[in-house]
């Protein structure tokens, strides 16, 4: 996949993504401007405001995953990564977000690719549960751990292809550029991706990269 291929689809995840919440701003917007009511009122600006907050999150997250947050260093700080990961499974999604990371700093590359897979992870959970996500760093290089455990989870086989093997083809679908975009990480610092069984009761990804990336 080209870089403007890619830059496209990862566009177009995040439009979907911030459609609902902006629209969700636009109505309450619309809906403050002809009401009177003082108890409607408030109800607009708590929409608003819940609206407002889904939208900040999700920026954070998305700079984090797919954009070039932290500047042109070499280390991002991984408190940033855990604030994006919870904003983004908050309890509307009824996930409960188990970070297991002891290092104050990570490889761009690292932070980018556990976002990823957390995410990944997250969206198969399709009727909440619990998404732990661990990350150890050791003999130059860092390892990446991401479970998933949920009333039913659902990972797209297309995904579970990519993330494995990477572009099927040379040409990948819409909804699996996010893990296009994390199997090429994994690869470009020296590692493969690995999940569980599609039979498994739990979701379980991990990748083991060099401590540079």
């Amino acid at each position: 996949m080209n870089p403007v291929d890619l830059a496209s689809l990862l566009c177009s995840r995040l439009c979907h993504d911030l459609m609902s919440p902006v629209g969700a701003l636009n109505n309450g917007i619309e809906l403050l401007a002809d009401e009177t009511d003082p108890d409607m009122r408030e109800k607009c600006l708590e929409l608003l405001s819940d609206s407002a907050r889904a939208s900040a999150n999700k920026l954070k997250f998305f700079r984090l995953a797919f954009g070039a947050a932290g500047g042109f260093g070499d280390a991002v700080d991984t408190h940033e990564a855990q604030a994006a990961l919870e904003g983004v499974f908050g309890a509307e999604r009824r996930i409960e977000v188990g970070w297991v990371v002891t290092d104050g700093k990570l490889a761009k590359g690292a932070v980018k690719l556990l976002l990823n897979l957390a995410l990944l992870a997250g969206d198969a959970l399709v009727r909440g549960g619990r998404l732990d996500v661990g990350a150890e760093s050791s003999d130059g290089e860092i390892e990446l751990a991401v479970r998933a455990e949920g009333p039913r989870i659902l990972l797209d086989p297309v995904l579970r292809e990519t993330l494995e093997k990477g572009a099927s083809g040379n040409t990948v679908e819409p909804r699996a550029a996010g893990a296009w975009l994390a199997h090429s990480l994994a690869a470009e610092a020296g590692g493969s991706i690995k999940l569980s069984e599609p039979s498994s009761d739990v979701l379980m990804i991990g990748v083991t990269i060099t401590a540079t990336r």
